[in-house]
């Protein structure tokens, strides 16, 4: 069946969308394949649902070749079987509740594990059900407080997750491999780029964790590269933490005035000028700053957390939320240093911190809990914060003159840093999260009851791996990596149509012939675009064809007379001019050649 342009459901806009900020949401709006409904919520037109199923018929095919079944679950979840496992809470404010008429509390589901895990153990009881494989294609939600850049961060998406189920951990193993190797033929087919990195787990809770990430500059996640191999997002790398010095011969930590230093740089400056040392002048390298965070957990309690690292780096959020996780982080405010007076502001030191409580008055204060950069090791010296208005310690000594209650990984990592594997400096890239997969263990398992009986008889808690795909992520990240000024630009096996066939001109028997090319094609297996809009100029034809971004054009209009039609590549190539008795064999013939890429 062709699709009409006179009588398709599209309107194209030749302006931005006024809250666009990407390529991609910009024009798959002013294309007619999707439209805003509220912040982060999409309505999807024929066009946009066209590409989207031929984005999940690849994903399908090869859930089909790695063994897994597809199921579809309802979006509409009762509260229990997450209250069960602890993610009713850890969510917070991420999900959507709600409550029917009786009262019952439901939620528009984030992810699906507890309602897998609960149907499986509903049916299966022996390891001779196991190894399985489900999966299913589903609307998510989840209540973003920031959604922006159209489908790649919203409040409702499309999600493909897979679940396996094997008796051990090496069937865990398997089933893993085989979802990653699926993963990869996925990405190959749909044609985008990516670098698998490995990554945290978060509240999904498990053993070991990867993302998928199609490297763009407008991605929200920042990852790192080393050139013998070393890949993670930049919330799982870890520091290299150097060895302990030998602090015996260290001078005595000494208190001096420094009046009007509340900023690294300002210290390093009076230290330089009035306390300068031999070697070498100081640097923010030297100092030891402690920002003062404060933790929300999901259940609403709140808690004072002050990390200490060298004054030459920053504190970066998503580490450190990746770190604290579940809770929520935010800076401490006014409220949070009234409550705590020994935290001075610019001069906060560790003997006000942790298990260096501050004395004042001769009564010891509440201490915050305090913990520090993994560099931050016994016998290095520093200069920090006295607590007092106007004075810094210099030669404080880790180990020796304060501790810690721990270390976290919360600095930002630089461009430079050695890889935690040793296989060389890190670089830093940017992207766009389009998969990511979980060996997830027995944690849903354990705590729904999904056990089987062993070849023993003996009953055993199944472990699980868990495999996401953003579906409306990946058509997006299509749609980042293939457009340009002019528009869209698809590869063949995601585009709405294979050929955009295009009468110009008022001469009846151009469009006879574009019909009954269009018609041809369409016989042959073709899909096809065909603009018969009578009274449209082709100019405005021209412009749709370059916004919709259908691999190939065809147009029927002044050549005609001499016995000939332009075929021209939306993107790259020479147009060339085709004779209408040849345009049929010759169209699909590129087409077939474009689907065999």
């Amino acid at each position: 069946m062709l699709l009409r342009l006179s009588t398709l459901f599209v309107r194209t806009l030749r302006e931005d969308p006024a809250d666009a900020e990407v390529a991609s949401h910009k024009l798959l709006v002013r294309a007619g394949y999707i439209r805003r409904a509220a912040p982060g919520i999409y309505t999807w037109l024929p066009l946009g649902l066209r590409v989207l199923a031929k984005v999940e018929q690849v994903v399908r095919e090869e859930m089909a070749v790695a063994g897994a079944q597809e199921v579809h679950f309802p979006a509409l979840l009762p509260k229990e079987p997450y209250e069960a496992t602890g993610r009713w809470t850890e969510y917070g404010p991420n999900i959507f509740r709600l409550k029917d008429r009786k009262g019952g509390d439901y939620l528009l589901a984030p992810t699906h594990e507890e309602l897998f895990t609960l149907l499986v153990k509903d049916l299966y009881s022996s390891y001779k059900d196991l190894p399985l494989a489900l999966y299913q294609i589903q609307t998510k939600y989840r209540d973003e407080a920031r959604p922006r850049a159209g489908l790649i961060r919203g409040r409702e998406f499309v999600m493909k997750d897979a679940y396996s189920f094997d008796v051990d951990d090496a069937g865990l193993e398997a089933s893993y491999q085989a979802q990653r190797d699926a993963y990869q033929r996925i990405f190959d087919r749909l044609g985008l780029e990516y670098v698998i990195v490995a990554a945290t787990s978060g509240a999904m809770g498990g053993s070991r964790s990867e993302e998928f990430l199609t490297p763009t500059a407008i991605g929200e996640d920042t990852f790192v590269r080393s050139p013998g191999g070393y890949a993670a997002n930049v919330e799982a790398v870890t520091t290299v933490v150097p060895e302990p010095i030998d602090f015996a011969d260290a001078p005595a930590a000494h208190v001096e005035d420094t009046p009007d230093t509340p900023t690294i740089d300002s210290l390093v400056a009076v230290a330089n000028a009035h306390f300068a040392r031999p070697d070498r002048p100081w640097t923010a390298a030297d100092t030891l700053k402690n920002v003062v965070l404060a933790l929300r957990q999901p259940t609403g309690e709140r808690e004072l957390l002050v990390v200490g690292l060298p004054g030459d780096r920053e504190v970066d959020l998503k580490r450190l939320e990746a770190a604290v996780s579940p809770a929520d982080v935010e800076p401490a405010g006014d409220a949070d240093f009234a409550a705590h007076p020994e935290l001075v502001r610019g001069y906060i030191g560790p003997s006000a911190l942790g298990p260096n409580p501050a004395v004042a008055d001769g009564a010891e204060r509440t201490a915050v809990r305090y913990l520090l950069d993994p560099r931050v090791v016994p016998g290095t010296r520093w200069i920090t914060g006295a607590n007092e208005p106007g004075r810094h310690v210099f030669d404080l000594v880790a180990g020796r003159d304060f501790v810690a209650d721990g270390t976290i990984e919360a600095a930002e990592v630089r461009a430079g840093d050695p890889a935690p594997d040793g296989s060389g400096p890190l670089e830093l890239a940017r992207g766009i999260e389009i998969g990511h997969i979980f060996a997830l263990g027995r944690k849903y398992a354990q705590a729904l009851g999904l056990s089987v009986l062993d070849q023993n008889g003996k009953s055993v808690v199944v472990t699980m791996g868990s495999y996401g795909i953003g579906v409306t992520r990946v058509l997006a990240a299509l749609a980042e990596a293939n457009h340009d000024e002019k528009g869209l630009a698809w590869p063949a096996h995601v585009a709405p149509a294979h050929v955009h066939v295009m009468a110009t001109g008022r001469d009846a028997s151009v469009f006879e012939a574009a019909e009954a090319l269009a018609q041809e094609l369409g016989s042959r297996g073709v899909e096809v675009v065909y603009d018969d809009r009578p009274k449209v100029s082709p100019g405005v034809k021209f412009a749709d064809a370059e916004l919709f971004g259908v691999p190939l054009v065809v147009v029927v209009g002044r050549g005609l007379a001499d016995g000939v039609v332009e075929v021209r590549p939306r993107v790259g190539g020479e147009s060339e001019q085709v004779p209408v008795e040849q345009a049929a064999d010759r169209v699909e013939a590129l087409v077939r050649g474009l689907l065999r890429r």
